[in-house]
């Protein structure tokens, strides 16, 4: 084997916390690899909208609305508490004070720039900021990147999967990943495609064991690949691997995840483990309803407009219109739950009355049958096997509802989130009648934008120890890591915000 490639800093995966973090390491002074086991970066981050939720910084300050930091510690608050988990104070406030600084050291860059995104936060609480406190990138365009960066970022999900490849203009997700990785380049940092992080490199002096590198699976055979000041490891969580998600009893299905094909199988967490590292898994996932497809995967699905979930017996049993990892809770609770069909008129033309990503086309789903039409609601429920009484009740039920304007069983429409993606005429813009023939159902699955578990870290971003001890030299960030909000999922860009809020202070911690 040739002799062991030399860096400063390795960061493992090349989503928005990894690339956060080699971004500032590079522009530290720090030699820096980013190594991605697939041939394009940005992993889900790149399918994801690009939200940041990042508190209290000078974008939502410049967007006058009401954000602070002080609103998002109530927030998180009052939401954080759970009967069976309890938040670690110290990071939720590590967390908290290193936002506005992030964003700010990250705008003064020439090629970084955010906008405040006008997106609901997932609960009523204390602090909420009306229309959300979430931050995005501004687009870029595919030309103005270096042609090495704008060959490498990741398509749209729906491109993605049908093997194309990306658009002109980077928006969301692929512009933070365009962004981040066009200034990793130009401050001489390396990005190593098709490099598969197996095992970490240690050695042994007086203190214990340290981290001082990782082993590499590529094409041509292992690599080793040295650190001399840190591994940070933000590649994803495991949802790829049917086999750590039954071991770990995470709900869904690695064939339903948004996670890229082939990719976040969980192996840089196993190697962290192999090292010493604690791992906690209480956080499960960031979970969404799933709109199944002929191939079996899922799509991430939001913004209900009309229509409603119905479980196996045709009853509905949530909120349609709750924000996506709530309601995909609601479908982990019960088997009968997994799938459930969304039942709907032809009031849209016999699309969707909801953003899924991507849809696909009514006429494949309809010929594989994964939707189902039919001009009355007894055909359909005998098509998609549900008790026709029931499933008659239950919408005969609904459409009352719709004329009062007020969900007696859920609440729908109770919610600013509830209303932010209907467009309904009647009392109650988040309940629309469905009674226009034929009728359809989509078949709904339990998707995931990733698991919520993995390596225990401290404030800087260390991997600890079960005694709560440091491992020098190792640190995690994003979905590799145990989560700081534990199961709660606060609002748009809490996946992202956190992740690159601790592999920045990661960075920091490497650096100082």
């Amino acid at each position: 084997m040739d002799q062991a490639l030399q860096f400063d800093v390795v960061v493992v995966g090349s989503g928005g916390g990894a690339m956060t973090g080699a971004f500032l390491a590079a522009k530290a002074g720090l030699s820096t690899v980013v190594l991605e086991r697939t041939d394009l970066i940005g992993g889900t981050s790149a399918y994801s909208g690009g939200a940041c939720w990042l508190p209290g910084s000078q974008v939502q300050q410049r967007a006058g609305i009401a954000d602070s930091t002080e609103s998002a510690r109530a927030y998180l608050a009052a939401i954080l508490d759970q009967p069976d988990w309890q938040p670690d104070r110290t990071k939720v406030e590590a967390f908290l004070a290193h936002a506005p600084e992030l964003v700010a050291e990250l705008e003064s860059d020439e090629g970084m720039d955010f906008e405040w995104l006008p997106f609901p936060e997932y609960y009523d609480a204390p602090g909420r900021v009306p229309f959300g406190r979430s931050i995005q990138p501004v687009n870029v365009k595919r030309g103005e990147l270096p042609p090495e960066v704008a060959a490498l970022v990741r398509p749209p999900v729906e491109r993605d999967r049908a093997g194309e490849g990306g658009r002109n203009t980077l928006s969301g997700g692929q512009s933070l990943i365009a962004r981040l990785a066009a200034g990793f380049v130009r401050e001489g940092g390396t990005i190593l495609t098709g490099h598969l992080v197996r095992d970490l490199l240690t050695e042994t002096d007086p203190s214990g064991d340290h981290v001082v590198g990782v082993w590499v699976i590529t094409d041509l055979g292992p690599v080793e690949v040295r650190a001399r000041r840190g591994v940070l490891i933000a590649a994803g969580g495991f949802e790829g691997s049917a086999e750590r998600r039954a071991e770990r009893g995470t709900p869904g299905d690695a064939a339903w995840t948004m996670a890229p094909r082939g990719t976040n199988a969980g192996e840089p967490i196993a190697a962290a483990q192999h090292a010493g590292a604690a791992v906690d898994w209480t956080g499960l996932g960031w979970f969404c309803p799933g709109l199944e497809h002929p191939d079996g995967s899922g799509s991430f699905t939001l913004g209900f407009r009309g229509g409603v979930m119905v479980d196996a017996g045709g009853r509905r049993y949530a909120n349609e219109c709750l924000p996506y990892d709530r309601f995909g809770r609601e479908m982990a609770k019960a088997p009968e739950r997994i799938p459930s069909w969304f039942v709907f008129d032809s009031r849209e033309g016999g699309r969707l009355p909801a953003i899924a990503m991507p849809e696909g086309s009514p006429e494949e789903h309809l010929a594989a049958g994964t939707w189902v039409r039919a001009d009355t609601l007894s055909e359909l429920a005998s098509a998609i096997g549900v008790p026709a009484d029931a499933l008659s009740e239950t919408v005969e039920r609904f459409n009352g509802f719709a004329a009062t304007g007020v969900d007696e069983d859920f609440g729908r429409g109770g919610d600013e989130y509830d209303t932010f993606f209907a467009g309904g005429t009647g009392p109650n813009k988040a309940l629309t009648p469905i009674d226009q023939a034929p009728f359809y159902a989509a078949r709904f699955v339990l998707s995931d934008l990733g698991t919520k578990g993995g390596i225990v870290t401290d404030a800087a971003g260390r991997a600890l120890r079960a005694d709560g001890t440091a491992i020098p030299g190792l640190y995690a960030a994003g979905n590799s890591a145990a989560p700081v909000t534990g199961a709660i999922y606060p609002g748009p860009g809490a996946p992202l915000g956190t992740a690159m809020v601790f592999a920045s202070l990661a960075v920091k911690d490497m650096v100082d």
